[in-house]
């Protein structure tokens, strides 16, 4: 069977899979070749495509790892109160306070020391979910602050509106408001 037969149940209807095998010699021997070898040319390109993006990939990629006792940040998603357009949260990942790293599971696996506060997470977190301890304490919020759930997310709301404007435009004005959200400064509104 054909793999878009397997897929969609039907025979394919473009013009390679009009006939069958044994029914080459009644159609044009001329348009069959020309499609076999455009799907040919068009394998060759894909495969020249994919290995160009696999070694761009390949240079840059490095391997995140970390030792037992290092310090890393973890990751939090902020969940907003009020959706606006359909966005989920700000543009820069949050990290909560450094945690110990207690344990290796895999290459991708570790297992932190959590406070009790985050006793109902489980401690074992890919590594995709943590940052390297550089202090920077723009990206910092204090666990306590805040109350994390078991997915950890954290909800945001809304607490002033800080500053608000009218654009006009030519046929209508657009209104717009400067909203200081919990757990952020004044600096992180948007």
């Amino acid at each position: 069977m054909a793999p878009y037969e397997a897929l969609y149940g039907r025979r394919c209807r473009s013009p390679v899979g009009w006939f069958e095998l044994a029914e080459v010699s009644l159609i044009y021997p001329e348009f069959v070749c020309e499609a076999l070898e455009k799907g040919q040319l068009i394998r060759e390109r894909l495969k020249a495509a994919q290995s160009c993006q696999k070694s761009y990939s390949d240079k840059r990629h490095r391997d995140l790892e970390f030792m037992v006792r290092d310090k890393v940040f973890l990751k939090v998603s902020p969940i907003k109160g009020v959706m606006r357009f359909g966005k989920k949260g700000k543009l820069s990942p949050r990290f909560i306070r450094p945690y110990e790293i207690l344990e290796k599971k895999r290459n991708v696996a570790y297992e932190l020391a959590l406070p009790v506060e985050l006793s109902s997470v489980h401690p074992v977190f890919h590594v995709s979910m943590l940052r390297k301890y550089i202090y920077d304490e723009s990206h910092i919020i204090p666990a306590d602050t805040i109350e994390i759930k078991e997915s950890l997310t954290y909800e945001e709301l809304p607490i002033e509106i800080l500053d608000s404007q009218v654009r006009k435009l030519r046929t209508k004005d657009i209104a717009s408001v400067k909203v200081l959200w919990s757990n952020h400064d004044s600096k992180e509104s948007t």
